[in-house]
């Protein structure tokens, strides 16, 4: 009797607990987060959850491309994402690339259908998470940075919003994109030596880099732009100049410096997309 008697309260207990915070309780069973990678089909990815997050509350996510030959684990350690992220209160999502590198149209070996796979990264979030895919952004490093482009030309839908750093198409450019503008926000060094602004030649000639303007104006003779003058502003150290389709958003801003990512520069794409969106958490 005593013993049906406990196994009925342990039972309430979980059922309560799962009532209450059903967000929370997804968290706990995840079987990964932090330095455990969550294993899919064809590849991993790590996950931060924010400190402050709420059990119901709608979970937003920024997804985050390392630089070539890089890894993931290395991204989610990074003190400054994990601050941005719990300043947000988002999830922030470092993706692993097929050793450490991205399969984009014109990369050098194509190792995985990245378009497949970023479903099912999104897929998993939602699930294991509950991370709602209307508010997602896809941020990337250099070699993450092409990746980021390539995948908002594919699909400008996929994700939110875009925020690719120091990395842009590559030769031959694409002629035009087969979807919406999507909201862009680049950043890049004018001293950047790696990925420069005018690209550069890879592999002994054999691929090259494009040029960060020439990519832009794939979407603006897509969007009847190429005539229009850009709205210039500066930002911190970020001077900007911004076109304005009417679907979506294109952004260019540089800063002085050279081949670097600064999660500011992530943090600064979020707010002005979720302000765009209507779904900015202020903090």
């Amino acid at each position: 009797m005593h013993t049906k008697f406990f196994l009925s309260l342990a039972c309430a207990s979980l059922l309560a607990s799962l009532i209450s915070s059903p967000a929370t309780y997804a968290a706990e069973t995840a079987s990964c987060g932090e330095e455990m990678p969550c294993e899919i089909e064809n590849g991993q990815y790590y996950v931060h959850l924010p400190e402050n997050r709420q059990g119901e509350e709608p979970l937003g996510a920024i997804l985050y491309l390392h630089g070539h030959r890089g890894k993931a684990v290395n991204a989610i350690r990074n003190k400054g994402f994990q601050r941005m992220a719990d300043e947000l209160g988002v999830a922030f999502v470092a993706v692993q690339g097929v050793n450490g590198t991205w399969s984009f149209p014109t990369a050098p070996r194509s190792l995985r259908n990245e378009s497949e796979f970023f479903d099912r990264v999104l897929d998993d979030l939602s699930d294991r998470f509950g991370v709602d895919k209307d508010r997602t952004m896809l941020s990337g490093f250099s070699s993450g940075g092409f990746m980021t482009w390539y995948l908002a030309c594919e699909d400008s839908g996929r994700f939110s919003g875009y925020a690719p750093i120091a990395g842009a198409f590559w030769e031959p450019l694409p002629d035009n994109c087969p979807t919406e503008n999507p909201y862009l926000f680049h950043v890049h060094g004018t001293g950047d030596t790696v990925v420069p602004l005018a690209g550069r030649w890879l592999g002994g000639g054999q691929w090259k880099q494009g040029d960060v303007f020439e990519s832009f104006d794939v979407w603006r003779r897509q969007n009847d732009l190429t005539d229009a003058e850009p709205k210039r502003f500066k930002d911190g150290n970020l001077e900007c100049e911004r076109w304005t389709p009417k679907a979506g958003l294109l952004e260019l801003c540089l800063h002085d410096g050279g081949h670097s990512v600064e999660a500011r520069w992530i943090k600064r794409a979020w707010r002005e997309l979720g302000d765009m969106k209507g779904w900015t958490k202020k903090s």
